[in-house]
Parts: C-alpha cells; structure tokens; sequence
C-alpha cells in the first residue's frame, strides 16, 4: 500500500471508528459487533505502525494508553472549579429558593442533576480536539491528566459534528460502575493488594496512575455536565440548552436530568431519586440544582468559594441498627485474615444485611466491639456494608472485648503481623487449607490459566478427595480418570473438556503463568512487567532485589514478595515439575515484521516521556529496521533514546561511557 493509500485508509476508518464509539457510548445503539470493531481497530492499529506519519494523538487506537507519566504537571484553570454550597435540609433548600426570587423575581426555572460520586474534571478542546485535562485540585489549579483520560471511551478525543465554539471547556465527573469496581477489588484482594474503599477512591486512584496502559484497562466512565467559552451566551440562552447541545456534539450527558419549574418539583426529584439511586449502576450521593437561564446566573453572581444561583442536596449515607453476635475470621488464599462482623439480619439500603466487614484488629479495637452490642451499620459510598460505631447507651454491661486471634482460625498455626501493615497472615501455606484451594483456584482462574471445565467447586472436591494438593498435581489428573469416574457429577464428556483444558493451559503465555503462580503483590499488570523484563523464570528466579526493583514501577514490598515466593523451597520444586509438565515459562518472542535493516546490528536503549510516540512504537520501529532492545545502559549499548522527564542518572551514566544520546526524531531520520 502507497503512504497516499495509507493516509486516506486511515482517515477513513477513524471516522467510521469515532462513528461507531459514538453510537456505542453515547447513543447505547450499537450497529456493529465487537468483533467487526476490533477488527477495524486492529487494521487502523498496523497502519499507523507502518506509516507513523499519520498517527494521530486523537486516533481511537490511542484508547489503549501506553505513555508513562512521570510527573503530572500543575494547571491553572481558566474558568475556577469552585465548590458548591451543599445542604441535608429540605427547609435550607427553600430558603435558598427564597433568595433567589428575591434576586431575580418568579419568572425562572431550575435544572436538578444527579451528583455523581466521582472525580470532577475539566476538559478543554480546540477546534473539536480533545487538549488538555485537568482534575479540580484546589479548585484555583489542578494536575494534568490528559494522556490518562484520553483512555477512557466515553470521553471523545474529537468531537463528531459542528456547532461547537472554537475553544471551549466542559467540566464533568469521572467515575467507575459498582459491578466494575467489586469485580477489580475483588481481583485485587486475590492478589494480595491493598483493596480500595468504594468506586470514588479507585476512579480517583486510577486517574492518577502513572501508566495510561492500566488506566485503560479499567473501564472509567464520565458524565459530562456544564460547558464553559467566551460569549457562552451567543450560542445558548441556558444551561439546558448547552446539555442538549454537547450531547449531540458527543459527550456523556446522564440522561436523569430534570427541568423544574418550583421548588416544590426539585424537592419531588430528590424524593424520587432517595428511593431509586440504588438501582443505578454507580453511586450518587445527592442532586445538584442549578438555576437555569445563564443571564439570571451572572446577575445572581457569586460568593468567594461558590455560585449563588447553584447548590447541592446531600443524601445522609443508610445507616441502621441492630446486634452484632460474633466475628467470623476468613483467611484467603494468601494467608490474610479478615474479620467478618454476623449481624442480625436487617434491610439496609435495599438489601438484607447478615454480615459486614471489619477490616483488621485495629478496627475492632477502635470500635471496642463486643459480642451483643447493638450497632450501627452503614451503607453510603462503601459497598460492602461497614459496622460504623457501637450505640454505648445499649451495651450490657457484663460484656467483654472481642480478643484477636493469635492462631489461624482454619490450621492453628501461630499469625504474624509484619511491621507497617494492618493485615494478620497465617504463614503456613503448605498446610492451611483455605490457602491451598485458594491459590489452586486462583491457578485455574480465566486471568490466570483459564482452564475450562475446571471452577472453584471442582478444586475444592478434588483437594477434599485427595486428588489435589497443589497446582502441579492438577497436571497429574489425567492419570486419575478412573478414580475421577466415580466422583458425583463427573462423567466421561466432563473428564474429557477439563483434562482438555489442563491440556490447553500449556500454551498460556509466561505472563499468565507467572500471574497464576499467586505470587503475593503480583497482579496481572507486575506479572507482565517482570515477564517482559526478566524473559523467562530462571532470570526472574536467580534476579537480585536491586535487579527487581529496577522494573519500571515495581517498588521494595513486591521486590520482598517476589524474592520470599522464589526462595521457598517447595516453589522451586513445583516450577520444575511445571517445567516438565511443558508450561510457557519464558518468554516467547513476538516475530517482528521488518520494515528495513537501516539499524541493523544496532543497541537501544528508550528513555523518558515522548511527545510524538509511545515506548512500544519506538521499539516497533526499532526492531522493525533490525535493531535491538537492551534493558539497561552499558558499554554494549549503541544509542540512548532520550524523552522528557528522563532520569538523570541515565544520562549521567550514558554520557560517561560516550554512548550518543539522541531523540525520537534523530531515530527517525536514522531509517529515514
């Protein structure tokens, strides 16, 4: 294909990409399958690669994330992000009405919006493009995170009609659905990490990470909900009018908004949505009323931290009372302990609660809980009910503190609490047996080896009949039929698909293996970094802790982790076994399509942040003209690829052994 063929393919399925987003995200309409989408993604994706000319920083390729931030830059806001005056009463809510007719008379309208649980945002675009984005902060100024948001689908990087100013900024909330974040705390409690809170904390979290590959693969959501230009007033007399008016440009718009016309309808929208809020699939945690026409807003203007034609109901957060008869301690598959508060079951928040979390033994100890208290229960921005206080004005008085453990609560074996952390850990992994099927079910898990015909009920038969004791031995079963024959539930046609999943595992990449191993610390995202790093096992298995701790990203607690996993005997003696049982446990290279052998015999190293290109696209380019990758600089090293915010010591280390240090476009001109 000739570059003009190229760049007009290019043009073309973007359009028709950025159609189809649109109609996906914004209109809930699909017209084309997943797999035609990907498909069409895919042929943009080679393009670009081939002729990067024409990649584009707003091309839908560019959802996958890929830039590595090292340092987000403070940003002055144009228009300021203020807070709004926010209220519990229904009383303060009229009295806010009051003065605002005596503002500016009876004749106006309100528009009430549901106030998102999220991070709140500012985009900028110029010219239809997506520029710059930039979290509240301090409300005066805050961080860019443009290359972080430019991943999330439902944000458009350019917009898809006219009609819109030339420059303009539209602020919105960014947040992560309920089903989403239980799904990706849960992964994360399985991997030993520290679980977040509730949505809001881990959208705010993600938002803020540093590679924009992970923040892609989190699916953040944003609605957007007030736009800001020069002369605003030209194109719309009210902010009603700008929401329709975005939403055909492209953007998210809740579509539970409201037009009222008295106090009286705002305070029946609050009433409705007290009820139904817990049947949508994110949480709000009030509604926000704003008045309407935007020449009635300036003449009611503004105090120094907030508007006065603007403001928030808050909903108080469901709690409810009842006893508290004992604690449960679940250990999960690393070890961890959990304390599980047994309530007497009460309605909460539309669901009956029998159970609710405690945390650690520093929980208890604060809540001084005992057996028989009467406690109160929340259910506001957390998912999991909380156990918030104890109401004292009920406690029996011949109540004792609830004592921790010291022993496992499932084999006895004595706890350990290492030092900084909240979490007990039984230490005996080999011979717990929540430990044992956990991790087992973790091995088996569709982010880890996917076997089919294998779920977390078959581990557990298995491990109770003595057919498992350990993931080598789920290699082993084959040689087991005749005693899997004569389990319940398991005829000929379901040994045949599991032991043809077992079969089928083998051909997992290192990454997944390395992630099935249950390394504590180690998730889906570490593992592929120290697989990409390391190339196979017997590096990862010999690697110092300086050596780990080198690994983009991978700091001194996993490097322990990792260290602690490998030094164990019986790890040792189970990757062998995998080894033999023909599991993927290097790296297998990706056969790289040659686009010429102007760098042959040539040694790179990339560094530093890239305004034109991400890592991975210079090291396509790079091998692609027969290059080479190194991980680190030495005298073997040719050429240090150099970007913004790149370590000095780098450059330190790069200048003192003479090796030429160039930029993204001296690479471009060397295969030129």
């Amino acid at each position: 294909m000739s570059p003009a063929e190229a760049a007009e393919r290019v043009v073309a399925l973007t359009a028709e990409l950025n159609e189809y987003n649109y109609q996906y995200y914004v209109l809930a309409n699909p017209s084309i399958s997943d797999y035609d989408f990907d498909q069409k993604l895919k042929e943009l994706e080679n393009l670009e690669r081939l002729f990067p000319q024409f990649l584009d920083p707003d091309s839908p390729t560019q959802k996958v994330g890929g830039d590595i931030t090292q340092r987000f830059t403070t940003v002055r806001h144009r228009w300021p992000m203020l807070s709004l005056s926010n209220t519990y009463s229904e009383q303060e809510l009229r009295d806010f009405d009051v003065r605002v007719r005596k503002a500016i008379g009876d004749d106006f309208e309100y528009v009430c919006e549901l106030k998102f649980d999220g991070l709140s945002i500012s985009l900028t675009y110029e010219n239809g493009l997506l520029k710059q984005a930039v979290t509240r902060g301090d409300g005066v100024q805050g961080d860019d995170v443009t290359t972080n948001v430019r991943t999330i689908k439902k944000i458009p990087n350019r917009l898809r009609t006219n009609g819109y100013p030339d420059l303009f900024e539209i602020r919105g909330e960014i947040f992560m659905h309920r089903p989403a974040f239980q799904r990706l705390n849960n992964e994360r409690i399985e991997n030993g990490e520290m679980a977040y809170a509730n949505p809001r904390n881990f959208a705010a979290g993600t938002i803020k990470l540093q590679d924009s590959s992970e923040v892609a693969r989190r699916p953040l959501d944003c609605f957007l909900y007030f736009l800001y230009s020069d002369n605003r007033n030209r194109l719309f007399s009210n902010h009603w009018e700008s929401l329709m008016a975005v939403k055909s440009w492209g953007f998210h718009v809740c579509e539970h908004t409201a037009l009222c016309s008295s106090i009286d309808e705002v305070l029946a929208f609050i009433t409705k949505w007290d009820k139904e809020r817990h049947e949508l699939s994110y949480d709000i945690d009030g509604i926000v009323i704003k008045v309407n026409d935007y020449g009635q807003q300036e003449e009611l203007g503004f105090t120094a931290k907030s508007p006065r034609w603007a403001i928030s109901y808050k909903y108080k957060a469901e709690q409810v009372e009842t006893i508290f008869h004992s604690v449960s301690y679940q250990v999960g598959r690393t070890g961890a302990v959990t304390p599980v508060a047994n309530l007497e079951p009460v309605l909460l928040a539309g669901t009956t609660v029998k159970r609710a979390s405690l945390h650690n033994a520093n929980e208890i100890a604060r809540l001084d809980l005992r057996e028989g208290d009467t406690v109160f229960v929340e259910k506001g921005g957390e998912i999991i009910p909380k156990v918030m206080g104890v109401n004292m004005l009920k406690r029996n008085p011949d109540t004792h503190p609830i004592v921790y453990p010291s022993n496992c609560p499932e084999c006895d074996t004595p706890l350990i609490r290492k030092e900084g952390e909240a979490v007990h850990y039984c230490p005996n992994e080999e011979g717990c047996p929540p430990q044992i099927v956990g991790r087992m079910q973790h091995f088996i898990g569709r982010k880890a080896m996917d076997i089919e015909g294998m779920g977390d009920e078959t581990i557990e038969t298995f491990y109770r009949h003595g057919l498992l004791h350990n993931i080598t031995d789920i290699y082993k079963l084959k040689d087991q039929q005749d005693v899997l024959i004569g389990l319940d539930r398991f005829g000929q046609k379901s040994i045949d698909n599991m032991l043809t999943g077992i079969e089928k595992s083998k051909e997992k990449p290192f990454e997944k293996v390395l992630f099935a191993l249950g390394i504590r610390y180690v998730g889906e995202t570490v593992a592929r970094k120290l697989a990409a790093h390391f190339k196979d096992i017997d590096t990862l298995t010999a690697a110092s802790r300086t050596a780990i701790e080198s690994v983009h990203e991978i700091g001194e607690r996993i490097a322990e982790s990792v260290l602690e996993y490998f030094a164990n005997t019986t790890h040792r003696e189970q990757l062998e076994q995998l080894k033999q049982y023909g599991l993927q446990l290097a790296l297998v290279e990706q056969k790289v399509e040659r686009l010429g052998d102007r760098l042959q015999g040539k040694t790179f190293v990339i560094s530093g942040v890239f305004e034109q290109f991400s890592r991975e696209e210079l090291t396509a380019l790079i091998e692609g003209h027969g290059g080479k990758m190194l991980s680190s600089i030495s005298a073997k090293l040719d050429y240090l690829v150099a970007g913004d915010k790149m370590g000095p010591s780098k450059r330190t280390k790069a200048e003192k052994l003479n090796i030429p240090i160039i930029s993204d476009q001296d690479l471009l001109d060397m295969i030129a």
